[in-house]
């Protein structure tokens, strides 16, 4: 397959498409505290479901400070129903300490640091760094590792394997985007269980590596 091909194809169909809620928050607020926050919240849950409790969310919340307003309790009613969302606002309710006394109430631009706040891991700081920042990195989640292996550019088992390998063999170039378009692609068209191969637009590129139904391209 040919990445480049595969990269402009998936960009120009990214602009059909609805952005994934990070994206969207980055170009609404543009907003590194507000983007990390998105960033927690949307871990394993809908971006529709996202976006509705980061609208709500931040018509309360406009800076780490406010967090330190809200009872444990009232973040959970303001986050709900987020995935996992208790475990979400214990990670909010310890935010604000944490920026504040190591980070002097800034979001930090290195990923070893990012990891280190609550609820943040390596597919949130690398996601952070690259909305909030645009700075360079590869950001790993489920869309892109299924459909970097399904295409058959790599050949990972895991989330972090994919992150290591194709921080190795990805065009520095891509970086910042490729995430972006992998998962509007895989949220839209490149589904995990009956993939549209029919109407894909990157058929010709793809290896379709265990894609049971290979549906041949209308």
């Amino acid at each position: 397959m040919n990445i480049h091909n595969v990269y402009n194809i998936l960009g120009n169909l990214f602009n059909e498409h609805h952005a994934p809620i990070i994206d969207l928050i980055k170009a609404q607020t543009n907003d590194p505290f507000k983007i990390l926050v998105g960033t927690i919240l949307s871990a394993r849950t809908k971006d529709d479901t996202t976006s509705k409790v980061v609208e709500k969310l931040f018509d309360k919340v406009n800076t780490y400070k406010d967090l330190y307003k809200f009872t444990l309790e009232e973040i959970e009613n303001l986050i709900y129903p987020v995935g996992f969302y208790h475990q979400k606002a214990k990670h909010l309710k310890q935010l604000p300490y944490d920026l504040e006394t190591r980070f002097n109430g800034q979001i930090p631009h290195e990923i070893d640091d990012l990891i280190t706040l609550p609820g943040v891991g390596r597919k949130t700081a690398n996601l952070v760094k690259i909305m909030a920042y645009d700075e360079p990195a590869m950001c790993v989640d489920v869309h892109v590792h299924r459909i970097s292996n399904r295409l058959g550019y790599i050949k990972t088992k895991t989330p972090f394997e994919s992150e290591m390998t194709l921080r190795d063999i990805l065009p520095v170039e891509y970086w910042l985007n490729y995430n972006s378009y992998l998962v509007s692609f895989g949220q839209n068209h490149c589904k995990p269980i009956n993939p549209l191969c029919n109407t894909c637009p990157i058929y010709d590129e793809c290896h379709k590596v265990n894609v049971v139904t290979k549906y041949k391209k209308e």
